[in-house]
């Protein structure tokens, strides 16, 4: 199957049942919406850390209650990340949403060799973008996480991000490994890693799908440039999934995506033991919502 947008993603997302969800350092009115219609959606059912008496303000503010139990009573950003963490671990929560604290204090306490949660050696992050220009859902990694990865990092984000696509139900995801060029270069150390990765797409390293590399973004997605250019494949034009190079390639293409170009944008943090949501603390509610919610069907998906 393939997904168009964000409104056939939410339709399928909502048969979820209630998730319980542990939301760090909740103080924040964007989270909190969010995490209150995914509640009223019958999505997560949210425990929240942090500032006790600011959460309850924006609660009333938002005309919503919270029971006592659903809330816990925690300082700076590094006791909101360790409780939410905490929480995780004690089974009180299947998936972890960030709030107003920055993303690195709360992953620190997330792959803590003793007290985190951390599941797989190598933690990636998925942006999921609904861009009107493109005719379905871009699955772009690793632009949050991994700063510049080698290539066996390169083969555990690609894993994981093929893992979402099939959770989602995508038989045969197209992975494009975006390059500057399409040619091999020694010059160019991303194209060789890109060749590598498609040689072991083909004899079926990664399960079914087909990957391509090395591709330009232009290529990827557009299907005439391609053939003006000779670049014959199956992916180009129609890629489901975009590997980038480094974090800053990753972090500038999303921007510019869901930007400029007016697209919808959702994330998730995969390899550790539950979903995590890593929304800018800027982020508008319902890019927070749209997150929430995949993090919510993988978490019911999980035993």
């Amino acid at each position: 199957m393939v997904i168009s947008g964000f409104q056939e993603l939410k339709t399928q997302l909502r048969e979820a049942a209630p998730q319980p969800a542990v939301v760090a350092a909740a103080h924040d009115e964007h989270t909190l919406e969010a995490v209150f219609q995914a509640r009223r959606d019958g999505l997560i059912s949210p425990i929240l850390v942090g500032d006790v008496e600011r959460i309850r303000s924006i609660a009333r503010s938002q005309g919503e209650e919270i029971p006592q139990e659903a809330l816990v009573q925690a300082g700076g950003e590094g006791e909101c990340a360790q409780r939410s963490v905490d929480l995780i671990r004690q089974g009180r929560g299947k998936l972890l949403i960030k709030g107003m604290l920055q993303t690195g204090a709360l992953l620190r306490a997330v792959v803590q060799p003793d007290t985190g949660i951390r599941a797989s050696e190598l933690l990636s992050h998925v942006a999921i973008l609904d861009v009107p220009a493109y005719h379905k859902l871009m699955f772009v990694s690793d632009g949050g996480m991994v700063i510049a990865p080698d290539r066996n990092q390169k083969r555990e984000i690609l894993r994981n991000v093929l893992s979402l696509c099939r959770f989602l139900g995508y038989e045969q995801p197209k992975a494009a490994i975006l390059c500057a060029a399409e040619t091999v270069s020694p010059r160019m150390p991303e194209t060789e890693d890109a060749a590598a990765l498609k040689e072991e797409g083909a004899r079926g390293d990664f399960g079914p799908c087909l990957v391509e590399g090395p591709i330009s973004f232009d290529l990827a997605t557009d299907r005439a440039a391609a053939e003006i250019k000779g670049y014959r494949s199956p992916v180009a034009g129609d890629a489901d999934v975009f590997l980038v190079p480094s974090i800053a390639a990753g972090n500038l293409m999303c921007k510019a995506l869901y930007g400029m170009a007016g697209g919808k944008m959702a994330g998730v943090v995969l390899g550790a033991c539950v979903p995590i949501t890593i929304n800018s603390r800027s982020a508008a509610p319902e890019e927070k919502y749209d997150s929430i919610a995949i993090a919510a069907a993988m978490a019911q998906s999980n035993p």
